[in-house]
Order: C-alpha cells, then sequence, then structure tokens
C-alpha cells in the first residue's frame, strides 16, 4: 500500500491574516529630483500573536517599517489585525468588498479566503512574476506555487518551506551517554533507551501529554498519525483504520505506561507542564518543533549545567518510516486585489522579489550594522536579543519579511553553534523523514455535521482519542481496535470516507505528497 502525504497547514509556523480599508493606487510617481517615487500601497497583515506589533500605537511610524521603506524605496498604510479577531475580520473584508490592495493569506482553497479568488477579486500574476521577479521565479518550489494557483494560473506570492518536516525527536545526550547505549533506531531501541535511562533515576524518559500533541513519535514510526489520512483500497480513510500498524503502536505506548517510562497522567498534561518538565531536568527525550532547540539547551543548563540536548533521527517502524507529521510547503501568501493599477502592481511585485536578495536577508534576519549588529574583520557579530521585549521585537522585525524559505533563517543560524547545529539536523535528519496525509481545503463538510470526528492538524479526533487513551489505560483490550473503527463508521465516518474519497477521486481541494523515507 502506498502511503500518501499532504501538506498540512502550520501551527508554530502558518499564519493568515486580513484587513479592510480602500487603496491607495497612485502607482510610482516620479519624485522632484526626476528619480523613481516610491511604490505606495495598503496591505491587511495579521500580527501572529507578537505583542511588539499589537502594542505599538501607529504601526506605519515604526522605526522597523520606516527603515524598510526608505530601504526598498515602498510606501506603505499597512493595517494589522490582532490574531485573535482574524476570523471575524476577513469575513467582514471580502462581505463588504472592501479590500487593501495586497492581502496576506493562506491558500487558494482555504477557509480564510472564502472563495475569493474564484469570484474574481484579485489579479493573476504569472505575466508579472515572469518579467519581474527573477528571484521568485527560481527560488519558489512548484509545490508552493500550487497552492496559490487557481485554474493554472498564480495568484499570490508565497512564503514557503522547502522543508517540510519541522518536528524532532530530542534527546538528552548526556543521559544517553551514561547509558551506554547507542542512539535508537527502531522502537524497540527506544524503549530499551527509555528503560537504561529509568534506571538512572530519570523521572520520565519519554515526556508525553494530553491528546498525544507533539507526543506522537511511536504513531509515526507506524505511519498512523491519528490526524492523517490515507488511501486505502480505493477510498480515503484516516490512517488509524491500518488495524495492524495501530494495535502494535498502541501496544508500545502501553509498554511506556507500565513500566513507567512515561507519566502515570501523561491524558491531562498540559503544555505548560510538559515544557515545565523539560526545562526542569526531568525528561531524556521529547518530540518538538526543531526551532526549539537553543530555548531547551540554555533552559535545561540552568537546572543541569552539564546537560548535552540534541536532535536524533526518530525510529523507524517496520515499513520503514519515521518522524512526525509534516506541515505544507506554504506558510503565508500575498493576493494583490484586482483594482491594483497595473504600475503599482509592478512595484508591489518587485518589491516582493527583492525581498530575496542579500540585502533584504540582511535586514530582516539580524537589522542595521551598528545599531544590531557590528562587522570586525569581515566578521559578523549580532547582538542576539536578551530580553522578552528584545525577542518580540525581533521578532516583529523577522514578520516583515514576506516572501522567503521559511525553513530556518541561515544567515542567523551560522552566527552561533546552537544555530549551526539546527541548520545540520534540518539538513541531515529532519529532511531524511515525516509523514503526512491527503489534505483538504477547505476541509470535509462532514465534520461540521460530526465534530467528535474531526481531526485538528495535529491531533486524532476526540472519539479516536477517547479509546487510545483508555487502551494505554488497561481499561479496553487493544485487540477491540477493530471495534473502534467500526464505531467511528456508524458515528458519522462512513459520511467523512464517503466524502473524501469522492474529493480526492475530482481533485477538489486535495493536496497530496508521499510519506519521507
Amino acid at each position: 500500500m502506498k502511503k500518501l502525504i499532504s501538506t498540512v497547514l502550520v501551527g508554530s509556523l502558518a499564519v493568515t491574516a486580513a484587513g479592510c480599508g480602500g487603496g491607495k493606487n497612485e502607482g510610482e510617481a516620479p519624485s522632484a529630483d526626476g528619480k523613481q517615487g516610491p511604490t505606495k500601497f495598503t496591505i491587511s497583515l495579521n500580527t501572529s500573536g507578537n505583542a511588539y506589533a499589537e502594542s505599538s500605537p501607529n504601526i506605519n511610524e515604526d522605526k522597523w517599517v520606516k527603515k524598510l521603506e526608505k530601504l526598498a524605496n515602498v510606501e506603505m498604510d499597512i493595517r494589522f489585525l490582532p490574531l485573535k479577531e482574524f476570523d471575524q475580520k476577513m469575513a467582514v473584508m471580502f462581505a463588504g468588498n472592501d479590500i487593501p490592495d495586497v492581502v496576506q493569506g493562506s491558500s487558494v482553497n482555504s477557509k480564510a479566503m472564502s472563495g475569493s479568488v474564484e469570484a474574481g477579486l484579485f489579479m493573476p500574476l504569472d505575466d508579472l512574476l515572469k518579467e519581474y521577479a527573477p528571484n521568485l521565479m527560481k527560488q519558489v518550489p512548484k509545490q508552493a506555487w500550487d497552492e496559490v494557483s487557481y485554474q493554472g494560473k498564480i495568484y499570490a506570492v508565497p512564503a514557503w518551506l522547502s522543508n517540510p518536516s519541522r518536528r524532532a525527536l530530542f534527546i538528552r545526550t548526556d543521559l544517553l551517554e551514561k547509558t551506554g547505549l547507542p542512539a535508537p533506531k527502531t522502537v524497540e531501541d527506544m524503549l530499551n533507551v527509555m528503560r537504561a535511562m529509568k534506571k538512572l533515576g530519570v523521572e520520565n524518559p519519554y515526556q508525553i501529554r494530553e491528546k498525544f500533541k507533539y507526543a506522537d513519535t511511536i504513531f509515526g514510526s507506524y505511519d498512523v498519525i491519528g490526524s492523517q489520512f490515507e488511501l486505502q483500497d480505493g477510498q480515503v480513510v484516516p490512517k488509524f483504520f491500518d488495524v495492524e500498524n495501530m494495535t502494535k503502536a498502541l501496544q508500545a505506548y502501553k509498554t511506556m505506561f507500565d513500566e513507567g517510562l512515561i507519566p502515570k497522567d501523561f491524558a491531562t498534561v498540559t503544555s505548560t507542564d510538559y515544557g515545565k518538565n523539560i526545562e526542569a531536568g526531568k525528561v531524556g527525550m521529547w518530540s518538538a518543533n526543531a526551532e526549539g532547540m537553543a530555548n531547551y539547551r540554555t533552559k535545561v543548563k540552568k537546572v543541569v549545567p552539564e546537560a548535552k540536548i540534541d536532535i536524533i533521527p526518530s525510529p523507524k517502524g517496520p515499513e520503514g518510516y519515521g518522524g512526525h507529521l509534516l506541515y505544507g510547503s506554504l506558510s503565508t501568501a500575498l493576493y494583490i486585489n484586482n483594482n491594483v493599477k497595473k504600475e503599482t502592481a509592478i512595484g508591489i511585485v518587485k518589491f516582493l522579489d527583492w525581498m530575496l536578495t542579500d540585502e533584504a536577508e540582511k535586514f530582516f534576519s539580524i537589522g542595521v550594522e551598528g545599531e544590531n549588529y557590528t562587522v570586525e574583520n569581515g566578521q559578523i557579530k549580532y547582538k542576539f536579543p536578551q530580553t522578552k521585549e528584545e525577542v518580540d521585537e525581533e521578532g516583529f522585525r523577522s514578520n516583515l519579511w514576506w516572501t522567503h524559505d521559511i525553513t530556518i533563517n541561515k544567515l542567523r543560524a551560522s552566527l552561533s553553534q546552537d544555530g549551526k547545529d539546527l541548520a545540520k539536523a534540518f539538513d541531515t535528519v529532519l529532511a531524511k523523514e515525516g509523514l503526512g496525509t491527503i489534505e483538504f481545503t477547505p476541509t470535509l463538510n462532514a465534520f461540521a455535521k460530526y465534530p467528535d470526528l474531526m481531526p485538528t492538524t495535529d491531533t486524532a479526533p476526540k472519539l479516536i482519542i477517547d479509546h487510545m487513551v483508555k487502551m494505554i489505560y488497561g481499561k479496553e483490550p487493544i485487540s477491540d481496535w477493530p471495534k473502534v473503527i467500526e464505531e467511528y463508521k456508524t458515528k458519522g465516518g462512513n459520511e467523512v470516507i464517503k466524502e473524501a474519497t469522492e474529493r480526492y477521486n475530482k481533485k477538489e481541494g486535495v493536496i497530496v505528497r508521499n510519506n519521507v523515507k
């Protein structure tokens, strides 16, 4: 059976945005000295929850906005919307047809875009991109272009992930060394390492949390992540329909529970407690976004100075798969209002193409020379942010980088050992693992009717989680998994499968990729 995977639109990295207001379509007017004037346009963006952006009294007077405008010869009227108001404001914007010149959104078929592309609200960009955006045409991968295309035409400029594998298996290398065992390669190896860590007195050899969120390493090994779909016997079904591999995964988790290798209260461990346990040095292995490496190293070393933390390959299962769910190739995308004048649209496309230059990379990554960094003997000395306020400010500047490969900031990574280690992990570990699904955008209608069957991006449906927890606690036999599947079918699952299969066959809002092996 061929496993299939899709672009999963993120979390920690996938943001969409909206706004309202009229456009400034003045175009590029000549200035008094005869030079080309700045391209003027309005743009709606999401704050992404960034405190620096949300606390600004006037974002258009912000120093970083001003510096960007001067550097790129643009004049922007930014309408930042708080993350919590996004859904409401996006709907209002489209309903009122009061749309800025540029709108930050997601894929063409996403719920957030509300059929706006199909309705003709945004302009196709193919001709403009071919003539004025050589960097974009060269660097943006086909998968990202596909997600912002409709009927064969490109409608947005994306920020993308060249490596959609983001989650990783972390390990306390210092503890592994004390066990005398090599890094685990299989599920059984992983169990043995956890057992050895337990003998060393490690409280939680593997940290797990409620709903198996960021704790699905073993489900990944057996390719039965509960939020994902695959093709089985001509039907699109949840991956947990694979009874053989699902029961093996559940048995592995039950073994971990029975032997005290995971917290006894794993089913109610919150994200806060999950993080506290890791940072307190109580954990041997855990799953998390790879980008958290430096943060984990810093915090754990405050408690355990000799701690060493690394990313290692996830254990492989019987079919040779391993890792965690894959994110999508697309993060965000910028759409240009169809009413924008041609000269203004050209200027906007040129501006976005400039974002892929070395000059832009340096500005968004490390700021301004003399203020954020210095150059000594040809080497960049960057003032890494120390306080929360500084971190938020740096995050805001980075968020203004609207189109580029967001897999990892290579320039910043090259300036620290943690960054170099992370870049290496992406290239040598994460690029070789990851599972996905057949994704539907917009989501299946059946889920609105049967909410208990609707998975999130990274957790199984409630009905399934309830049974998984009971089986691991020993309250239900794992051998009853076929009965769980039948219950799923009778409680609306048959409708989910029917709709999913029909849309897959018709290729209606379907994104599919193959598992990484």
